[in-house]
């Protein structure tokens, strides 16, 4: 089981909790926690990733094992511990400002 925190905006949009559970086969990458993400909670689609290009917006970042994985290609491998649900799969609402 694949655990995935969101946040609070996100969280408010898919009327979820902060962790969100999905089941996945293996390989686990951020390409499919993404595409599992929007099959359950359609209302998601388009928040964390373009319509049409499936890159990931501006201001969104994904962690994993306490690593930025937001700039890695959507088809690695995550690392063991969150395939193996140990460690969430993490997407921040990225700050901006001066």
């Amino acid at each position: 089981m694949i655990r995935v925190t969101l946040p609070f905006h996100l969280r408010n949009l898919a009327k979820v909790g902060k962790e969100i559970q999905l089941e996945l086969d293996s390989p686990v990458t951020q390409q499919a926690i993404l595409d599992k993400l929007e099959e359950m909670y359609p209302v998601l689609r388009g928040t964390i990733r373009d319509h049409h290009t499936h890159k990931r917006r501006d201001f969104i970042r994904f962690f994993a094992a306490g690593q930025d994985w937001s700039h890695a290609a959507p088809y690695t491998p995550l690392p063991e511990t969150i395939a193996n649900g140990t460690e969430p799969f993490r997407i921040i609402g990225a700050m901006a400002g001066g």
